[in-house]
């Protein structure tokens, strides 16, 4: 899972130094491909449930799961969330992150930085004996501190030899409530958050999700290890 994880973070790190204005998503989806399968991997997205590319990359008010297309072209001040999946000798890596298309609004910014803390307060709570609500509480506390809410129809989950495993990891919900958190576990914590209501809505092209009020929201994902050292960030490249 570690070389997994890694292969999933460089590609999404490469597709993220590509953001630039006028720049199709299809262009993303294909440097993301291409690293992965130079890698000897495969791209966990590619046909998952019918999905037509290599990844997931949403704009502005989509949340998540945007597919890629050669007539989707980035402007200037969007927000970009790319999501990524990487399946390498029986195990997948599953991350995203939100990038900045040229200069972003000021309050694009705050959303992105908000969304990463709130990743990072989830994981504060994976400690051997604490619970799954433990994530979710920490996480949904911190967005709905800064004003924002977090999507609760799409959640994390356990990663591993399937791309989705049990146990859901959802951001928010009660500390001390849900499956307790044991040493070897691997799940994927990632923070959906908008700027105003938590209600989504799908498309007609039963993939692109969308903010219902079509205010911004933002996506931070790594998967991650509970070892007996602690937590690691499998797909986290510094």
């Amino acid at each position: 899972m570690k070389q997994a994880g890694r292969i999933t973070g460089e590609a999404l790190i490469l597709a993220g130094e590509a953001v630039k204005p006028g720049i199709t998503t299809k262009h993303l989806d294909d440097i993301i491909r291409h690293y992965i399968e130079k890698c000897g991997a495969k791209p966990s997205f590619l046909g998952y449930g019918g999905f037509p590319a290599s990844a997931c990359i949403s704009i502005n008010d989509q949340v998540i799961h945007g597919i890629p297309s050669a007539n989707t072209i980035l402007q200037e001040g969007d927000i970009v969330k790319i999501d990524v999946g990487a399946y390498y000798r029986g195990f997948h890596g599953d991350s995203a992150n939100t990038f900045a298309c040229g200069k972003i609004s000021a309050e694009a910014e705050r959303l992105i930085r908000v969304t990463k803390e709130s990743f990072w307060k989830g994981v504060e709570q994976v400690k051997e004996g604490n619970r799954i609500g433990d994530i979710g509480s920490a996480i949904e506390t911190h967005v709905t501190e800064s004003g924002y809410s977090v999507v609760k129809r799409y959640v994390g989950h356990g990663v591993g030899q399937e791309l989705h495993e049990s146990p859901e990891v959802p951001n928010y919900g009660k500390a001390g409530r849900g499956p307790r958190l044991a040493v070897g576990m691997t799940l994927a914590i990632e923070p959906m958050v908008n700027v105003g209501t938590s209600d989504v809505i799908e498309l007609s092209d039963g993939w692109t999700v969308l903010t219902r009020d079509r205010k911004l929201s933002a996506h931070y994902e790594h998967s991650i290890a509970l070892t007996e050292n602690g937590v690691e960030v499998l797909t986290y490249i510094e």
